[in-house]
């Protein structure tokens, strides 16, 4: 009963926009003072799970996604995209969401994702005349690519939780990140359709030459996805070392090349990176001891139990873990919806016979999709203080987005395993 209790106060203090750090502290004294819940037993326990070098590779991806975003080492790139597509209809919104994908290689974060790409895209999505709700939707829907193109913190995560292979999570969302990419960019020209005031930049008469110099100064910004995954996919480097790789690179390039940040506003960044490693690694460590309270009361067992009473089809099972999954996300960030699912459904999924690097990319495309879905949304309203884009004028074509882009690439993720196997054994082996 206590359980039963404990959930739905979680669900309301999230709700009521409580932080999720004290909304689980919130449920670790409600068990404290109304259940057998020893405090002293676990806080041990949390520690020790936390002492892992995989770890590692979180606060330092966090850390260099905030050098990239405050050395201004994005807009190279945006520049350079600008340049080859700005005079073609929709061009700018394609090189929007392709940026998206290569920064969140980077970073491995949406929220990083979007402050960043929407900053520096959307001015010049505004100056060309492209619709703002429209513009704005594109962008904070681009965003979770930072969880399906690798590397990702949210697949770190989930590999360690679920002891399976970091670099084969990593390949499991690939081709479905693709898809998602290809999908948002057809979306978005289709309903760029209806809007004929666009102005296109003419071709410039020197395109070789603008095209040689902004290639020179976007080199640096592209040897770094290169640097990383290159040295993950080599086996060069571990993520966690590829990540310190990342921070090392950045910290020179934005000050020396693109001279976005100096060494006095380099100590700022530091500090917002630290407060942002310190919320993460404060709200994992309160995950984690509800998870293992959950783990010892046998609810994954409880779950797996209620949903084979439902119904043992598995198309239905995994139906139903796909809404779960959603409703998790609206509610929650992607760290704290992964530590607190992953453990109690992965048995359910395996059961019904879906491997689990099949489910980390099931995972990653529902949570990308629940953080851009109302009535929560934590990305939309996010992306609306970014690119200062009223919430209301974001609702139609996200929702648009969200029915014929995310959820075309969530059932092929769930129903055609291969979309997620098939780099993983390709290049590692079954």
């Amino acid at each position: 009963m206590i359980i039963f209790a404990c959930l739905i106060v979680l669900c309301v203090l999230l709700l009521i926009g409580v932080s999720v750090p004290l909304a689980f502290g919130g449920i670790m004294v409600l068990l404290a003072c109304f259940g057998d819940f020893d405090v002293t037993g676990y806080l041990p326990s949390g520690h020790w799970k936390m002492n892992s070098l995989v770890l590692l590779a979180i606060p330092l991806f966090i850390i260099a996604g905030q050098i990239m975003e405050k050395g201004r080492i994005a807009a190279p790139l945006v520049h350079l995209a600008e340049l080859m597509v700005g005079h073609v209809r929709g061009g700018l919104s394609v090189a929007a969401v392709v940026a998206s994908g290569i920064f969140g290689s980077i970073s491995g974060s949406g929220s990083a994702t979007l402050t960043c790409i929407g900053g520096v895209m959307m001015p010049h999505l505004r100056k060309a005349k492209y619709p703002a709700g429209l513009s704005a939707a594109l962008i904070t829907n681009a965003s979770p690519l930072g969880m399906l193109i690798p590397p990702s913190s949210s697949h770190i995560l989930y590999a360690w939780v679920s002891q399976q292979s970091v670099l084969k999570c990593f390949l499991s969302t690939l081709i479905p990140g693709i898809i998602l990419i290809t999908l948002l960019c057809i979306v978005n020209q289709v309903q760029l359709r209806k809007y004929k005031g666009l102005e296109l930049d003419e071709k410039p008469e020197d395109f070789k030459f603008q095209f040689k110099t902004r290639s020179k100064k976007a080199f640096p910004a592209l040897l770094m996805p290169l640097f990383i995954l290159g040295g993950i996919y080599g086996g060069i480097m571990t993520p966690t070392e590829a990540a310190g790789v990342a921070v090392v690179y950045a910290v020179p390039v934005a000050i020396y090349i693109y001279r976005g940040m100096t060494w006095s506003s380099f100590r700022e960044t530091m500090l917002d990176a630290g407060v942002t490693v310190g919320v993460v690694m404060t709200m994992i460590f309160m995950v984690l001891i509800v998870s293992r309270f959950l783990m010892f009361e046998d609810i994954p067992g409880i779950a797996e139990d209620f949903v084979y009473m439902i119904s043992d089809n598995p198309i239905i099972i995994l139906l139903m873990v796909n809404l779960v999954l959603i409703l998790i996300g609206m509610m929650m960030d992607d760290i704290s919806g992964l530590l607190l699912s992953t453990p109690i459904l992965l048995p359910i999924v395996q059961s019904a016979g879906m491997d689990p690097i099949h489910f980390a990319a099931v995972l990653g495309v529902n949570l990308g999709m629940a953080n851009v879905t109302p009535p929560t949304a934590p990305n939309l309203y996010l992306g609306a203080r970014v690119t200062g884009t009223p919430v209301v004028e974001m609702l139609g074509p996200t929702m648009i987005f969200i029915i014929f882009a995310w959820m075309p690439t969530l059932m092929l993720t769930t129903f055609v395993p291969q979309l997620s196997l098939f780099l993983p054994e390709l290049l590692l082996g079954n």
